[in-house]
């Protein structure tokens, strides 16, 4: 199998008494090979492209839970107060998503650990340069941080 092919196997198989189907792909980084194995139960031929769906969703998740804005600690259960809210974060998210975005590919990359995955998230890194900017009111890059909310 050659880095980035994706493979199916053709029959399902059955699997600690489950039944499922089995894809996998291989990536290579930093010359050490890496094995991505995904089980499905369904449509063998698009599972990759719905785990890679399914794990930036997770990400979002992560990023409104509990590795940024902590959204379930507000305890809002009014449904349009919840609604506001939620509205609000998803707006301050892809905020930092950009900032962050921004800074990785134009400025000073997210650090890459051994094992190869980022230190921390294209979302986290934006959000901490936010809150040092509006925390200490230095902005270290000089960015413009209200054009990332602009769609010119």
């Amino acid at each position: 199998m050659k880095a980035g092919q994706i493979r199916h196997y053709p029959k399902i198989v059955r699997m600690h008494g489950e039944y499922c189907y089995l894809s996998g792909t291989k990536s290579i980084k930093d010359g050490k090979v890496d094995f991505c194995i995904i089980v499905s139960f369904n449509k063998p031929d698009e599972a990759l492209e719905y785990y890679t769906k399914r794990w930036q969703i997770e990400s979002l998740f992560r990023a409104l839970k509990t590795s940024g804005f902590n959204l379930e600690d507000t305890h809002v259960t009014h449904p349009e107060r919840l609604e506001k809210l939620i509205m609000l974060v998803m707006i301050a998210f892809v905020w930092c998503y950009k900032i962050g975005d921004f800074i990785d590919t134009q400025i000073k990359p997210i650090r890459i650990k051994k094992h190869g995955r980022r230190a921390i998230s294209v979302f986290r890194y934006g959000l901490d340069y936010i809150s040092k900017c509006l925390l200490s009111g230095t902005n270290k890059y000089d960015l413009n941080l209200i054009q990332f909310l602009s769609c010119t």
